[in-house]
């Protein structure tokens, strides 16, 4: 909240000594310095302001007191500091000081009337008293009294007068007059000279208000006699005790020249442009002397020509034209005053007025002044006053007139507030997540030709209030990250996890940094034990009150190649070695037997591939690489020996690849016996349709089921060594789709059968992660594989 004081100098109505004046306690205090004080009535704002009035002597010390505005506004005492009074003055100089802990208006600095106002009389400072809350304004006027502090001065310290011989008593010959800075009886009041019996002086008063000396004759001159006086041209003042000043007159008698010049026209009055350019003929003056010859001729100059007049205007002594040499102002003197002169040959002289009238033209653009700024406004705030400022064009008329403006696009409005203050205030409640910051253009044009404007640009920042909550970017994720489109505290997010329902141990799984949502593992993950869970994570914005949001999360353990293939069929740890028959009149591309692994892993992982390593005879088997069946590669004969041993390489897809082997036992017969015929089970379950789901798996156990009863008696599958859960090949191993089976070995275990008990369609994913055997009353060990 700021408030100023201004001043200007202005003509005021004629002031009146208050009651309740300070000026005797003053007087009392302080007896060199006297302040009277005036005051009218207390001005309220919007409400048909009068000003408060006072006065004060010039040169009066700084700190003296004025007047306690407090009782003269009507206030109460300490409401001045409350509501963050200042004064404000109209010149933008600060002449006055305001104490709002006493309420008391002092001086600022010494008061020189002769700098503030010249010659204006009288001299009135104009101040408004500036309440911001609420906004309320008080115009207040301050008389400077003169006194008397300088003396009249002449322009020259000496005159020089000619008068002729033939001049008649009572002719009065004007002198040049002095000035007198001070104003009313302090000025200039009068004019004496020294006693002689030829002359005396008179005071005559102009029309402006200025005091000349006249010399009157009193004698008839003799230049025989006398040719040259020397007078002594006192000026008074009427100060106590006076002030004065002198000159020397200097009177040469002339020969005789009857007839003075005279002008054709006076006063002339002419306009002039302020803007006219230096060396512009302003008019010609003219003035005629009826004499001739050397009496008759006239030369022109400026008579008692101030030092501004003689700098801003010239004047050619032969034809007459007075010319600009100075740039004209009309903001600093709307109009001139030109003394001229017309002297002839012979001494005499003629007087004329020249009133020039400066006219304006629009060269001043308007001015902004900032009173009170706010630079940061919190969003959601009801209507809140974001600046008071000042508007003003030095320019007169149209050329003064302002029109003040914002962009209509934006959440603000101007309001006139008082005289040529606006205040800029919001139009509705701001957002910030919408938009931080306004950068408001203040457009201040006048009214003249061409029109000139004004541009000032105000910056107001959207301060954040909590009124968002925290959003997750998506509904489930595997790292966990949430915005919030709030500032500073109202942004800052803390992560949590939320207790799970139904209550798990999530606690030993994870954990999460509660700055900035980084999940961690507490313990390693295997694969094959948990292949993914989820939890509920939430964040938590810092505002007052906090706001709060939840996401799932789900995480995906990924497999690692930690399992290495492993061999069901031909177990390799039986008591007695599998034995496989091929007779001696196979075919090309005779199905021996099939090696059947299973990879606890997942994925390519979990992808194996087949390959003979070592045989007894060289390119009489081969393994299918993606099956693992072992058949014949050419027709046997009797030089084939009747033992062969094959072994086998099961090895996966993983990074580094891992490996089993297996070692088969082939024996070469002629024929099949009655106790390697199959059993009636085994031709019962060939003989039946088979489930096309199945093929693969029935022709990779026929060794067992169906390929040669002897040696299925003597190859069972492994027992007890698989994996306590399903095992997912999804498209890869020893069969060509991913489909999975539940087999379990017969009750008997004297036979080694396998039975085909159903089918289990694909499901990658089992609820809860448990893995188990299957147990079923006609199935003593039970696996599940693909």
């Amino acid at each position: 909240a700021h408030v100023f004081l201004c001043c200007k100098t202005e003509t005021p109505p004629q002031v009146s000594s208050h009651p309740g004046s300070n000026m005797e306690t003053l007087e009392r205090i302080q007896p060199n310095r006297q302040v009277t004080t005036f005051i009218l009535m207390v001005i309220l704002s919007q409400a048909n302001p009068a000003p408060i009035r006072y006065s004060v002597l010039e040169e009066t010390e700084s700190g003296s007191f004025i007047a306690h505005l407090t009782k003269d506004l009507g206030l109460e005492i300490g409401e001045l500091k409350a509501r963050s009074a200042r004064v404000v003055c109209d010149d933008d100089k600060q002449r006055l000081l305001l104490d709002r802990q006493t309420g008391d208006l002092l001086l600022r600095e010494k008061l020189d009337r002769e700098d503030i106002c010249g010659s204006d009389e009288p001299c009135v400072l104009h101040f408004q008293v500036f309440l911001e809350t609420p906004v309320q304004f008080f115009e207040g006027e301050l008389l400077i009294q003169d006194i008397n502090d300088h003396s009249p001065v002449f322009p020259n310290r000496e005159m020089l007068l000619k008068i002729p011989e033939n001049s008649q008593p009572g002719t009065v010959f004007p002198l040049k007059l002095a000035q007198d800075l001070d104003v009313g009886s302090n000025g200039l009041q009068k004019y004496t000279i020294n006693a002689n019996s030829h002359f005396h002086v008179l005071t005559r008063n102009h029309s402006d208000g200025k005091k000349y000396p006249d010399l009157v004759q009193d004698k008839v001159l003799d230049r025989e006699e006398q040719s040259e006086f020397s007078l002594t041209l006192m000026a008074l003042d009427g100060g106590s005790p006076p002030r004065s000043g002198t000159s020397m007159v200097r009177i040469l008698i002339m020969d005789v020249n009857d007839n003075a010049p005279e002008f054709v026209h006076t006063p002339y009055e002419v306009q002039v442009l302020e803007n006219s350019p230096l060396d512009s003929l302003i008019l010609t003056v003219l003035a005629r002397d009826v004499d001739a010859g050397n009496f008759g001729t006239v030369s022109y100059s400026l008579f008692q020509a101030s030092e501004e007049i003689k700098q801003t205007f010239s004047i050619n002594e032969v034809t007459g034209e007075i010319r600009l040499t100075k740039k004209l102002d009309f903001e600093q003197t709307k109009s001139y005053h030109v003394e001229t002169e017309a002297t002839d040959g012979g001494g005499l002289s003629g007087k004329g007025t020249v009133v020039i009238e400066v006219v304006d033209v629009n060269d001043n653009a308007p001015e902004l002044t900032i009173s009170s700024l706010i630079s940061s406004i919190p969003e959601n705030a009801p209507e809140t006053v974001v600046s008071i400022f000042r508007i003003r064009d030095r320019d007169s008329g149209d050329n003064g007139k302002m029109i003040c403006s914002i962009p209509d696009n934006l959440p603000f409005i101007l309001k006139p507030t008082f005289k040529n203050f606006y205040t800029l205030v919001t139009d509705s409640p701001l957002d910030r997540e919408s938009q931080a910051e306004y950068i408001i253009t203040i457009t201040v044009t006048d009214m003249g030709t061409p029109r000139l404007k004004t541009e000032h640009n105000i910056t107001v920042l959207v301060s954040d209030v909590n009124d968002n909550a925290p959003a997750f970017t998506q509904t489930s994720y595997t790292l966990v990250s949430a915005t919030d489109t709030d500032a500073d505290a109202n942004a800052q997010v803390t992560y949590s996890l939320l207790p799970p329902r139904p209550a798990r141990a999530l606690a030993s799984l994870v954990s999460i940094n509660p700055d900035n949502g980084h999940l961690f593992a507490l313990t390693s993950l295997d694969y094959e034990a948990l292949r993914a869970f989820e939890f509920h994570v939430g964040a938590t914005d810092r505002g007052s009150p906090a706001l709060s949001s939840q996401a799932l999360v789900r995480v995906l353990v990924a497999d690692a190649n930690d399992n290495a293939p492993f061999v069901l069929y031909p177990l390799q740890n039986a008591s007695a070695p599998c034995t496989e028959l091929v007779p001696r009149a196979a075919e090309p591309g005779y199905l021996v037997t099939k090696v059947v692994a299973v990879d606890g892993d997942a994925g390519q992982n979990a992808w194996l591939s087949y390959q003979l390593l070592k045989a007894t005879e060289p390119g009489l088997f081969g393994v299918w690489a993606h099956n693992g069946e072992v058949r014949t590669a050419r027709l046997l004969s009797e030089r084939d020996a009747p033992k062969q041993r094959l072994v086998v390489l099961v090895k996966d897809n993983g990074e580094p690849p891992l490996s089993a082997s297996v070692t088969l036992h082939v024996l070469l017969v002629d024929g099949f016996s009655q106790p390697y015929l199959p059993a009636p089970e085994a031709e019962a379950a060939a003989a039946a349709p088979a489930d096309p789901l199945t093929v693969y798996l029935v022709v990779a156990l026929a060794s067992v089921s169906s390929g040669g009863a002897a040696s299925a008696g003597r190859c069972p599958v492994a027992e007890g060594h698989f994996p306590g859960h399903l095992v997912d090949v999804s498209g890869t191993g020893t069969l060509s789709q991913s489909y999975q089976y539940e087999v379990c070995l017969t009750g008997d275990h004297r036979t080694g059968e396998f039975k085909f008990l159903k089918p289990i369609f694909p499901n990658l994913l089992v609820q809860d992660n448990e893995r188990e055997i299957k147990e079923s009353p006609n199935c003593r060990n039970s696996f599940v594989f693909s």
